[in-house]
């Protein structure tokens, strides 16, 4: 993301400017700077160590922090992590400055609720389970701070809409609840007689935890390789359908989002979306390639794809119902697909986005047999149809993602960008990419 726009530049600066107001105090805060840099610079090497393998963010020293320093002390530990850390997407520098403002204003909020509830007392003379209230109340606000900044970034950058920008609150609320309670563990080890060296000992779980999500993450990265190969044999092996897959399978996760699923079914009806023609490969090439009609015989070879491919995925355990769509995308709501004649209900959720998706993009790319049809074209049989052969809803949400995004289609296999007859190049999805989220 290269572009952002002046309404999100503008959201950041009021950001920052908030951030450094909270800071603006430290010349006269008397706190103990053996402790701000010790814990600054902890939270640096875990952040960075955590950005690069891929786990998210360390929140128990923040929130440590929080709870042993006045609030703009507290806020100080965040800054030197949030300027370091790796940043995967462009403009690198803005989104740095973006993530430490934000950190800065949800740690200064944490101290600032924890010392206002007494929980400095609380940390020096810990008494369970009365210490729990106030660091809960901190950890709440931390929570609310993020969520809050992290979906109007959402909102300006992303135009991702005011409704669905801050649905994800109450699902971070617990992954951030557990590190609040090791920061808890931090403090009152720090305060206890044995002092910071056995506050240091509750990070090694997290160290723990951190080194198994990292080898869930390789795994999942050799799936998704695996996919990329399957998904370009495909392409070469059905010149025309050149760049089809990823286009459904961003079709796909339009109208997953449109219906408001969370984040993980999105990215499995992606998958979904991409595989669903990866069954081509056990079809004879000739039939693929034929220019003039297909045969009863060969258009029953051709009908068997969805078979080949649930095959070739079943073993993919992360796929989850991503395998049901590659199975049943060709079936429709009146029984008279294939491979099964499912009817209604009974056809899998995840087929019947993909149906929508495949069908979509098969009418606005051009092909062997038929030229690219304009969107609004595509759109208005796709509503024809509806009913007997597409699930109403999964075409009115597609309706609804094209109204308000455009289409924009993947690039091709050899790096050219497809823009079908008729299409106007919309926004397109995730430019500002959740830059403020990410809690291992």
């Amino acid at each position: 993301m290269d572009a952002v726009p002046a309404r999100a530049h503008a959201y950041v600066a009021g950001v920052v400017l908030a951030a450094l107001l909270c800071l603006s105090p430290l010349p006269q805060v008397h706190a103990p700077w053996w402790a701000v840099l010790l814990l600054a610079g902890l939270h640096a090497g875990s952040e960075l160590v955590a950005r690069s393998r891929f786990v998210g963010t360390c929140y128990p020293v923040l929130l440590a922090g929080a709870f042993l320093l006045p609030p703009p002390a507290a806020a100080l530990v965040a800054l030197p992590g949030a300027l370091l850390s790796p940043v995967a997407q462009r403009p690198f520098a803005l989104r740095r400055v973006w993530r430490a403002a934000q950190l800065t204003l949800a740690v200064w909020a944490a101290a600032r609720v924890h010392w206002g509830c007494g929980g400095r007392d609380a940390v020096v003379a810990p008494d369970f389970p009365y210490a729990l209230v106030p660091a809960g109340a901190a950890v709440l606000a931390f929570c609310l701070v993020l969520a809050l900044l992290d979906g109007g970034i959402r909102v300006l950058a992303d135009r991702v809409p005011a409704g669905r920008a801050w649905r994800g609150f109450s699902g971070s609320l617990a992954p951030i609840a557990v590190h609040g309670l090791a920061g808890l563990m931090m403090a009152v080890l720090w305060r206890s007689p044995y002092g910071p060296v056995a506050a240091l000992l509750v990070l090694l779980p997290t160290c723990v935890a951190w080194w198994a999500f990292a080898q869930y993450h390789r795994e999942r990265a050799a799936h998704q390789a695996t996919i990329r190969a399957l998904v370009q044999a495909v392409d070469i092996k059905d010149g025309y359908t050149r760049g089809h897959s990823e286009r459904v399978g961003q079709a796909s996760m339009m109208i997953a989002r449109e219906l408001g699923m969370d984040d993980e079914r999105v990215e499995t009806l992606r998958f979904a979306g991409i595989l669903h023609d990866v069954g081509k490969l056990g079809v004879p090439t000739r039939l693929l390639r034929k220019d003039g009609p297909l045969t009863p015989e060969e258009r029953r070879v051709i009908e068997l794809h969805p078979e080949y491919g649930h095959e070739m995925v079943r073993g993919i355990r992360f796929l989850g119902e991503a395998r049901a769509a590659v199975l049943h995308h060709h079936e429709r709501l009146d029984g008279s697909g294939y491979p099964y004649g499912l009817v209604g209900d009974r056809i899998p959720e995840s087929a019947r986005v993909v149906a929508v998706a495949d069908a979509f993009d098969a009418m606005t790319s051009t092909r062997s047999y038929s030229r690219a049809r304009p969107v609004a074209a595509a759109v208005e049989e796709l509503q024809r149809c509806a009913g007997a052969q597409f699930d109403p809803r999964m075409v009115r949400a597609l309706v609804r993602s094209l109204g308000r995004h455009g289409w924009r289609p993947a690039v091709t296999a050899d790096g050219t960008p497809v823009v079908p007859a008729g299409v106007t190049p919309g926004r397109g999805e995730g430019a500002w990419d959740r830059a403020g989220r990410g809690a291992s």
